[in-house]
Parts: C-alpha cells; structure tokens; sequence
C-alpha cells in the first residue's frame, strides 16, 4: 500500500501548537528529515468527539504515510485515536511502520519527578474530559494521585499572540489557583498542551516555589532518540539529509505567520487538502 523506500519523520498535530515538539526533536536530531503537518483548517480537535478526532487523525497519518514517513509522532494531546490506528490500522496498512505518542513518554517520568507522588495536568478540555494522563499515570504508577485541570482559553492567548500580554495574567493565575486548590500537595504539574510552552514564563511568575513545572518537548525528544537507538531496524528506513517540509490544511500565508511565533524563524508551508 505504502513505499518501503526509507523517508522522513512525520510529525502530525491538529494545529501550531505541535511546532514546539518538533522544534525539541529537530534540536535533538538535527540530521534527521521530517515533515510537519498541521489539521489547521479543522482545529482544535479538543472540542471534537472520539470518532471525529480518530476519523481526522487518521486521514492525517495516511497522508504522510503516502509522503513517504515511516515513522510519525502525534504530537497532540488530545489525538486519543493513537491506540486505536496503532491496533486497528497499522497491522493492515504496514505492520513495519510506527505511530508514537507524546503522551506516554512523559507519563513515564511522573514517579522519578514528583517526590509527593500528587501530579496536576493542565491541559484542553478534550485532554482533561479524556482522562488521558490519568488513565496512563495510574496504569503505569497506581500509587500516584493525578488532577486534572482544562484551561481552555491558554490555546487562544497563544495562537492571538496575546500569551505574554498582561490580559494571560487573568485566566494563567485562575487556573492555577485552582488545581492547587483541588491538591494543595501537588508537587509536579504537567503541561499537557503543546501551546503551552509559550506561556511558561507567565505561568512560572504565579507559580508557589517548590513546584516543577514540565513541559513534554525535551523529554520526548530525548525518548524518540532513545526509541531509536533500541531499534535500528527503524532507524535506518528514516533518511537523514537535514530537511524539513511543512504542510497545512490552512493558508500557508497564516501557518508561516504563526510558525514565526513558535520557531522564531519564518518557515515554506505548503497548502494541502485532507481526504476520506
């Protein structure tokens, strides 16, 4: 169905937002190519029912699958398709290629973190009401208590470019009043959003001394590299000549526009169509 010929790594996200995992593993792996993509034109999915979400997913996944990917990293939080096309769909569409998340890698680090074992995720109201973390934290660590808490205007201050003008103060120092109201012994708190990055430097100003704050980037960048390590029989069907491709179901004028934001550099996007 799909080339064996080695290609890219594809990185998939419903919107921007997945620009700062792929800025963390291009760091990291600089020689590696890749492709991004972006849903832009159907985002948020947080909103959106499973079925939707798996439906717009995995028309995602096919389309770089046939842009030659052997590998693709969902790079959003709310994308709860990725059991299902990892059980459902890759064994008939190729049982040598490989979909990864980002939710597992940080999920794999919670107990190493936190010293109180009480975690708080800040997320979309589709991450949180999926109970994503929740379920894979108390999979993985049973003893650790988990809360959760949906920030949903934190998406719209980062895409407005508004993420560091005093009006985040407002809805940044409510949410976390509030989680740490709910858990007054949460030590270590999650952002489970790829938006979020951008507004660490607010979040850090209202947030109490003695609380660590994570963000996915680096670890899942460091865990894609160990991924690879322990298995080089996919390594060596990733081509590795230092490109990127970045493509949206958006305006490419308005994708480079906000690429500039979470990369600091202008990028060449390429206006594609998504199919059934």
């Amino acid at each position: 169905m799909f080339s064996s010929v080695p290609g890219p790594i594809g990185i998939f996200d419903s919107g921007y937002g997945g620009l700062t995992i792929f800025d963390k593993i291009r760091a990291a792996m600089p020689g590696y190519d890749y492709i991004y993509l972006g849903d832009n034109a159907r985002s948020p999915y947080g909103t959106r029912s499973f079925e939707v979400v798996y439906r717009f997913t995995k028309q995602a996944v096919e389309t770089l699958f046939n842009e030659g990917c052997q590998l693709v990293i969902l790079a959003c939080n709310t994308a709860s398709a990725l059991r299902t096309i990892q059980q459902r769909d890759l064994p008939q569409w190729d049982p040598a290629r490989r979909v990864l998340g980002v939710i597992r890698p940080t999920v794999e680090l919670m107990d190493k973190i936190s010293k109180s074992k009480h975690v708080g995720i800040l997320g979309t109201t589709g991450t949180i009401t999926s109970d994503s973390y929740s379920l894979e934290i108390k999979k993985m660590f049973p003893h650790m208590t988990v809360t959760g808490e949906a920030c949903p205007m934190w998406v719209p201050l980062v895409e407005n470019n508004e993420f560091d003008s005093p009006g985040a103060d407002y809805f940044v120092r409510k949410h976390l009043e509030h989680i740490l109201a709910a858990d007054p012994e949460i030590d270590t708190l999650v952002l489970g959003c790829t938006h979020y990055p951008l507004l660490i430097e607010k979040i850090k100003a209202f947030l109490p001394e003695g609380i660590t704050l994570f963000s996915q980037g680096e670890y899942v960048a460091a865990s894609l590299t160990d991924y690879l390590r322990r298995h080089p029989e996919m390594d060596i069907r990733l081509t590795k000549q230092g490109n990127c491709r970045f493509l949206t179901t958006e305006s490419a004028a308005k994708f480079s526009d906000a690429a500039s934001v979470f990369l600091n550099h202008p990028v060449e996007v390429e206006q594609i169509r998504l199919v059934e």
